[in-house]
């Protein structure tokens, strides 16, 4: 399978199989049926349309990259990385939530909360990474750079992500630009983070939390906001030109 084609049929398959979801959504929805989380048909829709990405992310990396199915899990579940790795993380997430610090405030009914949503989080989120970090965005930097495939990806995966909460019933709810800075931010985080790590893990368990903050975070000072997020932009892409740079000179050496 040659790289056109590959990205081809990982669209084609994780935009294809959302949509068709969104099209027995709508029809199911005008005959009076409710789907929704609150019923069993709902979460049936859900679990396959929120599947997709993952699902022909690991078709293309079987097919294209030659990835075995226990490769593409023990990547999944490497939990064991570098400090670095870790300590990176951690600043993104600092940069990316600090605002909160300033006239915002973390709501918890209960301490466990965070952890039921972060493993919910992995399944309803860092799934999605195995798609669009671990395969996409990879075979899309064969022909494009950094920021161009990020930029690429942010598009299709708002899209997608559209589709996903059509499904879920959730996008009359959804602010639109708050969201879609939001997504572009977390774009840039999670591609810098693979291409710095080469962890599918590092880039789960970063999606994971970033949903569990966005959930529990409230209100922060919005000037804050914006200079961090400016800080992240700045960082992600100075991140990915040394790794590029680096990979092309251990290229030249060896």
């Amino acid at each position: 399978m040659n790289r056109n084609r590959a990205i081809a049929l990982y669209l084609l398959g994780t935009l294809g199989q959302i949509w068709l979801i969104c099209i027995i959504v709508f029809i199911l929805r005008n005959l009076g049926i409710v789907v929704d989380y609150t019923t069993l048909i709902g979460m049936v829709a859900i679990g396959i349309g929120g599947v997709s990405s993952a699902l022909w992310g690991t078709v293309i990396a079987i097919r294209y990259k030659k990835y075995s199915m226990k490769k593409i899990i023990k990547d999944f579940f490497a939990v064991k990385q570098k400090p670095s790795s870790y300590l990176l993380v951690l600043v993104f997430l600092v940069l990316d939530f600090g605002y909160v610090a300033f006239d915002g405030k973390l709501v918890l009914n209960a301490w466990y909360i965070p952890i039921i949503l972060f493993f919910k989080a992995i399944i309803f989120g860092g799934i999605e990474e195995v798609g669009w970090r671990y395969v996409f965005q990879p075979v899309m930097q064969e022909r494009c750079n950094y920021i161009t495939s990020t930029m690429i990806t942010f598009v299709l995966w708002g899209i997608w992500h559209f589709s996903y909460f059509y499904i879920e019933g959730t996008l009359p709810q959804v602010q639109v630009s708050g969201f879609l800075l939001g997504l572009l931010t977390n774009c840039f985080i999670l591609a810098a983070l693979f291409i710095k790590t080469n962890s599918l893990w590092i880039c789960v368990i970063t999606h994971s939390l970033i949903n569990v903050f966005t959930q529990i975070a409230m209100c922060g000072n919005q000037y804050v906001l914006y200079f961090c997020k400016i800080i992240i932009f700045v960082m992600a892409v100075v991140i990915s030109i040394k790794e590029q740079n680096k990979k092309e000179t251990d290229v030249l050496v060896h």
